[in-house]
């Protein structure tokens, strides 16, 4: 069973490390997730907000980056730029938070990632981190790869890294 490992970044090229790391580990880009605030997002990847789950977001062009590059090419399996919950997430984690969407709206990200299954006070913390410009990347991995993605994220520098 496949585990979302996750790590919180305080800038936006932290995070990006962490997603270029995680490629050249193996991981997958249909595997990695990104998750940051709308204007961060905004910002730093050239995001046009709308709310488009499952359809995806426009990406501009111009700006480079793992995490741009993820986000680019993620459009198939979900990018939602989410006027209502403040969000940029790119991969996976947009089925989950638009699965846990009745979470999401009565918590915001709090409700959205407790609905993933992380834990209430790590979902706290990252909110916290998320509303000051952080960025959450996290990977699903099975087996031993959940400790080679713990080992890749900590290594990037996350702050804190943890296993939902």
């Amino acid at each position: 069973m496949a585990h979302l490992v996750t790590g919180v970044f305080e800038t936006t090229s932290g995070a990006d490390s962490a997603v270029s790391r995680l490629q050249s580990a193996g991981f997958p880009s249909s595997d990695i997730s990104i998750l940051t605030s709308e204007s961060t997002g905004a910002k730093a990847f050239a995001v046009k907000t709308g709310s488009k789950v499952g359809e995806g977001a426009a990406i501009g062009a111009g700006v480079g980056g793992a995490i741009l590059a993820i986000a680019a090419g993620l459009t198939a399996v979900g990018v939602l730029a989410s006027g209502g919950l403040g969000l940029v997430a790119a991969g996976p984690i947009v089925a989950a938070l638009a699965g846990a969407g009745a979470g999401a709206a009565a918590g915001g990200l709090v409700g959205g990632l407790i609905g993933l299954g992380v834990p209430e006070h790590e979902a706290k913390y990252y909110e916290g981190v998320i509303s000051k410009g952080g960025v959450l990347v996290g990977v699903r991995a099975e087996g031993d790869r959940r400790a080679d993605a713990r080992r890749v994220l900590e290594e990037a520098g996350a702050m804190k890294v943890s296993r939902a």
